[in-house]
C-alpha cells in the first residue's frame, strides 16, 4: 500500500481497520529483526511494516506484553478514542528535510507522532509542539495543525492516524492560519 514515490515528504505504509476498540488505547512500537519474527508476534491489532531501514510491530489497543524476540521503542497513549466509534489505523511514513512545512490540516481522530531522527515543530491554535528522537506527540481529533521539519537533520518517523472509520482520515482546512511560530525553532 506504499505510495513512496520521491525521498522527501509523508507516505501511506498500512491501514487496518479496527472496530470499536476497547479502552484504554495505547499505540505500542516494537521492532524485531526479521519480518517474520514480527508476524509471529502479531496480535488481533497489529500491523507489521518495513519502514526507515526497521521491520516495525504496530499494535493498536491495550498495551501488550514485549515479545521476547523485538525490542520495545515505546508505547504512546492513552490515545482519546470515541466509545461505540468503529476506528482505522492509518500508518504513515514521514521523511522531511529542515524547513519543509506541511499544508494546515485536521484528522477525524488522534494523530500520534514518533520521531526516529530529526526534530518536528507541530503548530495549533493551541501553541507549538517540538519532538525529537525518541520523544511523541499526540494531537487530538479535529484540531488544525501545520508541522515543520525543524533543526539540522532529516526528520525521520512513523505517524498513526486513528481515525474514524466513515470519515476521510485527513481535511485541508483553510479556516485556521498557522502564526508561523516553527519559523522560530532552530
Amino acid at each position: 500500500m506504499s505510495q513512496k514515490t520521491v525521498e522527501n515528504g509523508c507516505w501511506i505504509i498500512a491501514s487496518q481497520p479496527l472496530g470499536v476498540p476497547e479502552s484504554p488505547v495505547y499505540w505500542t512500537i516494537d521492532v524485531f529483526p526479521t519480518k517474520e519474527l514480527a508476524e509471529q508476534a502479531k496480535g488481533a491489532h497489529g500491523t507489521v511494516v518495513e519502514s526507515l531501514g526497521k521491520v516495525w510491530l504496530l499494535t493498536i489497543g491495550e498495551k501488550p506484553e514485549l515479545p521476547p524476540s523485538g525490542t520495545r521503542v515505546t508505547q504512546i497513549g492513552p490515545l482519546a478514542v470515541v466509545k461505540e466509534r468503529s476506528y482505522t489505523a492509518q500508518y504513515m511514513e514521514a521523511s522531511l528535510q529542515p524547513g519543509m512545512v506541511s499544508k494546515t490540516h485536521l484528522h477525524s481522530g488522534v494523530e500520534a507522532f514518533y520521531t526516529e531522527s530529526g526534530e518536528t515543530c507541530l503548530e495549533t491554535p493551541s501553541g507549538i509542539q517540538i519532538g525529537g528522537k525518541g520523544s511523541n506527540i499526540v494531537v487530538p481529533e479535529g484540531v488544525p495543525m501545520e508541522l515543520t521539519a525543524v533543526g539540522t537533520e532529516a526528520r525521520r518517523g512513523l505517524i498513526l492516524i486513528l481515525h474514524d472509520a466513515s470519515k476521510p482520515p485527513t481535511t485541508l482546512v483553510d479556516t485556521w492560519k498557522s502564526k508561523h511560530l516553527c519559523e522560530s525553532v532552530k
